[in-house]
């Protein structure tokens, strides 16, 4: 594939060969951006891991250190926590109402759904709307809980969930370029971490087998996680 010019001049300062630590990573990846806006710095993993194999469905949550510079619209489903819905920060608050909007008017105008368990038999009627588009609420992301208000002020704070998939990949936004040195490498930090204590017990062999950072339409590097066991 044709690179543009900026993209040549820039790919230079990154030594294909070489394993980056994650702080020069987040030095250089500051560097390597081509575009006037606030790009995204993201994080891809390959793992080896056999994703036919339930314990080794690679899937957490965690809440960034400094966010991913990417604000959420929260969508909460609860009957009884809605005025703590509200002051968590909610941008839509409802019950059967907002079920009904979503099945009746196809809307969708809100990145997560929050819900309280009481919820979900309704919830559940709309699966097949919500599941192709990632939207379903689950216990496992921190999406259904009692306490709804840490869930809603988690997510607005930066929670992320990082899942691989069928192909042993995990893709995630980390950061933005306009993000210090430091504000980036301690998110990537934070989740390699996540996911290397993730690691199954049933896997044999290196875990991570390549890591690399990369901005929007910028160039991949590699990185390394220094003095640890993958």
């Amino acid at each position: 594939m044709k690179r543009g010019k900026k993209y040549v001049n820039v790919a230079k300062l990154v030594d294909e060969k070489k394993q980056y630590s994650i702080a020069e990573a987040s030095a250089l990846v500051k560097k390597t951006s081509t575009v006037k806006f606030d790009a995204t710095v993201d994080l891809s993993i390959k793992l080896n891991v056999d994703t036919k194999l339930a314990d080794q469905m690679i899937r957490g949550t965690i809440v960034l250190p400094h966010g991913n510079g990417k604000s959420k619209k929260v969508l909460a489903l609860t009957n009884g926590k809605q005025e703590d819905a509200k002051s968590a920060g909610a941008d839509y608050v409802g019950a059967k109402d907002m079920i009904e909007k979503i099945s009746k008017e196809n809307w969708f105008d809100y990145d997560v759904i929050v819900a309280t368990p009481d919820m979900m038999p309704e919830i559940g009627k709309i699966g097949r709307l919500l599941g192709p588009k990632g939207l379903m609420p689950n216990p496992k992301s921190g999406t259904v809980s009692m306490d709804i208000k840490k869930a809603i002020n988690e997510i607005k704070a930066g929670k992320v969930e990082y899942r691989v998939d069928k192909d042993g990949n995990i893709n995630l936004s980390v950061a933005r370029v306009s993000f210090d040195e430091k504000k980036i490498t301690e998110n990537l930090q934070a989740l390699c971490d996540a996911i290397v204590r993730s690691r199954p017990v049933s896997v044999k062999g290196k875990y991570i087998t390549n890591a690399a950072i990369h901005t929007t339409m910028g160039p991949s590097i590699h990185i390394t996680f220094e003095g640890r066991d993958l």
